[in-house]
C-alpha cells in the first residue's frame, strides 16, 4: 500500500480517495468475514486492495496543464506579455511565448492574467505552531515538526495572499531553538505539507525574555563550549574503547588521544541532545541568526565564524541593524529584513523623529535581503508583495523587489533550483493573478502547488461570504434551509481577498521600459 501512497502522492484530490477507499476496504472485509475470518476472505480482500491501489495509481499519474495567454513574469527573465506554462506533474517543462501543447493536456486559459511564482515566506517565527517557543533557552534537540497545527487558520490565509512556500521556525524568544522545516500551506498533516523537514536551527543574539545580553551570550557560548567538551571526551574515549579492541596500552596524551578519535566517532555515539549541534558545527545545518539591534550583528558573526558555521548562516535583522551595514557588507552573508522596513528613531538634539528606509541602505551596499511580512495584522505589512512594492516607491529596481520576495528566499533556504522563477525544470509554483503583483488592486486568483490546483477564489467560501450583499446572504440562507425559491442567489465572490488590500492606496506602477517583450 505504501507504493500506492507514493504514486497518489502527485494529486492531493487522488490521495483523498485512495486513502478513503482503502478505508472503506477494510471495514468491508470485517464485515465479509464470516465467524472470525477465514483465509480465503482475507486474500479476497488484498486482491481487491491490489487492483484499487493500481486503478488510483493510474488515476495519479502526473498530469499535464498548460497555463495558456498569460503574462508572465518568470523573475528570472524579460517579461512576456503573452504567453503559455506548460507544467507535466510537479515540474515546469517549458515557458515561453508559444509551447507545445501535447494531446493529453488540460488547457487552462489564463487571458487577461498574470503569472508569478508563487511567494515564499522565508523566516515565520512562531507562527503555524501549537506555541512559538519553550521555556528552555537551550533546545537545539528539539523540532517545530511536532508543534505544526495544519488546521491553523494562519495556513489558509497564507494561501489566499500567494505564499506558496513557508519556512516555519521558532519564535526569537530563545536562545537556540530547534529544527525548523519548509511547507506548502495545505496539507492535512505536518509530512503533507513537508517539503524539506529538519532544514536549518534557530539561535538568537538578541536576549530573550528575563535575559540581558550578558546572560544570553554566556547561555550561548556555554552552550557551544560544553558542546565542545563533551565531544573531546567522546572522542578520547573511543580512541581507548579502540586499543582495548587491539588489546593495547595506551601511550599517548590525552590531547593526541582526543585528536585520533575524532575520526572514530560514529553517528550513534551521539547523544540525542547533541545531534543537531554536531551536524550545526560541522557545517551541515544551516542557522538562521536573529539580531534585533545593530550592536547583536557583529556578536552573530563572531559566534558563527568560531563553531564552524558562518558560511551557512542567515542572518535575521531588526530594523536598527541598518546601523551596521558596513559590518553586513564585508560579511557578505544574506540578511532578512524585518518586517517594519522604516526604522524611526528621534534625534537626541533636535527632537525631531529621523526615518530610515532599511532596504534602500542594504541595496545600496549590495548587501544581499529578503523581505518579511508581518503576519497577525491588517495593515499592509501583512502581504509580502506590499513589502515588494515600498521598496519599488522608494527608489529599488522593480526586478531586486520582486527578487526579495521570490528568488532570494528560495536561494538563503537552499532551494533555488526549485522555486523562486517560473523556468523549466523547477517545480510549479505558481500564481495566477488578476493583474500586476505590486499592484493593489491585484487578486491572487488562483495557486499552483507542485503542479496541482490547490485554491480558486471563485470556490472560497470565506471570501463568498465576506463580500455578500445582505441580500445575498440572506438569499443563501433561505436557499440552504430549504430551497424553496428557484431563483434564490448563492454569494458569490466579489473580486476580492479576505484582507485589506483593496484599502491599500500605495500602488508599484511597473516601469514602462521594464523589460517586456511581445
Amino acid at each position: 500500500m505504501d507504493g500506492g501512497r507514493r504514486d497518489c502522492a502527485e494529486s492531493v484530490e487522488t490521495w483523498t480517495v485512495c486513502r478513503t477507499g482503502v478505508e472503506t476496504m477494510r471495514r468491508c472485509t470485517l464485515w465479509m468475514k464470516p465467524g472470525g475470518g477465514s483465509r480465503p476472505w482475507g486474500r479476497l480482500f488484498w486482491m481487491l486492495a491490489a487492483i484499487f491501489t493500481a486503478a488510483v495509481g493510474g488515476r495519479a499519474v502526473a498530469q499535464t496543464i498548460v497555463l495558456e495567454g498569460g503574462r508572465i513574469i518568470p523573475v528570472s527573465g524579460e517579461t512576456i506579455k503573452k504567453g503559455s506554462i506548460l507544467i507535466r506533474g510537479s515540474k515546469i517543462l517549458a515557458v515561453g511565448k508559444t509551447v507545445e501543447v501535447p494531446f493529453d493536456a488540460k488547457v487552462i486559459d489564463v487571458s487577461g492574467k498574470t503569472l508569478f511564482p508563487g511567494m515564499i515566506d522565508v523566516h515565520v517565527a512562531g507562527l503555524g505552531l501549537d506555541r512559538p517557543n519553550e521555556n528552555v533557552p537551550v533546545a537545539p534537540f528539539l523540532n517545530v515538526y511536532d508543534a505544526i497545527d495544519p488546521s491553523l487558520l494562519f495556513f489558509e490565509d497564507a494561501l489566499r495572499d500567494g505564499i506558496a512556500v513557508l519556512h516555519l521556525m521558532q519564535g526569537n524568544d530563545c536562545v537556540i531553538g530547534g529544527l525548523s522545516r519548509v511547507v506548502h500551506p495545505i496539507g492535512m498533516t505536518p509530512d503533507e505539507m513537508t517539503i524539506v523537514p529538519d532544514l536549518a536551527i534557530k539561535i538568537a543574539i538578541t536576549p530573550k525574555t528575563g535575559f540581558d545580553r550578558m546572560l544570553q551570550m554566556a547561555t550561548l557560548r556555554e552552550a557551544f563550549l560544553k558542546f565542545a567538551d563533551d565531544m573531546e571526551r567522546l572522542a578520547e574515549e573511543r580512541y581507548e574503547e579502540k586499543l582495548r579492541d587491539e588489546k593495547k596500552d595506551l601511550d599517548v596524551p590525552p590531547a593526541v588521544a582526543r585528536e585520533r578519535g575524532r575520526a572514530l566517532i560514529r553517528d550513534e555515539d551521539i547523544p540525542d541532545k547533541d545531534r543537531n549541534l554536531l551536524l550545526l558545527t560541522r557545517g551541515k545545518l544551516p542557522a538562521f541568526i536573529y539580531c534585533g539591534r545593530a550592536m547583536d550583528v557583529p556578536r552573530a558573526i563572531k559566534i558563527a565564524k568560531d563553531n564552524g558555521f558562518f558560511e551557512r548562516c542567515v542572518l535575521v535583522l531588526g530594523s536598527e541593524c541598518y546601523k551596521a551595514v558596513d559590518v553586513l557588507k564585508e560579511a557578505g552573508r544574506p540578511v532578512v529584513l524585518d518586517a517594519e522596513l522604516i526604522h524611526r528613531e528621534t534625534d537626541p538634539i533636535t527632537g525631531k523623529e529621523i526615518e530610515t528606509f532599511v532596504p534602500g541602505v542594504m541595496d545600496e551596499a549590495g548587501v544581499t535581503f529578503a523581505l518579511q511580512r508581518r503576519s497577525g495584522t491588517s495593515l499592509g505589512e501583512r502581504y509580502l508583495w506590499y513589502q515588494a512594492a515600498r521598496c519599488v516607491r522608494e527608489g529599488i529596481s522593480r526586478a531586486a523587489a520582486l527578487e526579495a520576495i521570490t528568488l532570494r528566499p528560495a536561494q538563503m533556504l537552499g532551494l533555488g533550483d526549485r522555486f523562486g522563477t517560473l523556468e523549466p525544470g523547477k517545480d510549479a509554483s505558481i500564481l495566477v493573478l488578476s493583474g500586476d503583483p505590486l499592484d493593489s488592486q491585484t487578486w491572487v486568483e488562483k495557486v499552483i502547488i507542485e503542479g496541482v490546483p490547490v485554491y480558486d477564489k471563485a470556490e472560497d467560501i470565506r471570501l463568498k461570504k465576506l463580500f455578500a450583499t445582505p441580500e445575498e446572504e440572506l438569499g443563501g440562507a433561505a436557499g440552504d434551509a430549504d430551497e424553496k425559491s428557484p431563483g434564490t442567489s448563492k454569494p458569490a465572490a466579489s473580486g476580492g481577498q479576505a484582507s485589506t488590500r483593496k484599502t491599500t492606496t500605495e500602488k508599484a506602477e511597473e516601469p514602462a521600459g521594464d523589460g517586456s517583450h511581445d
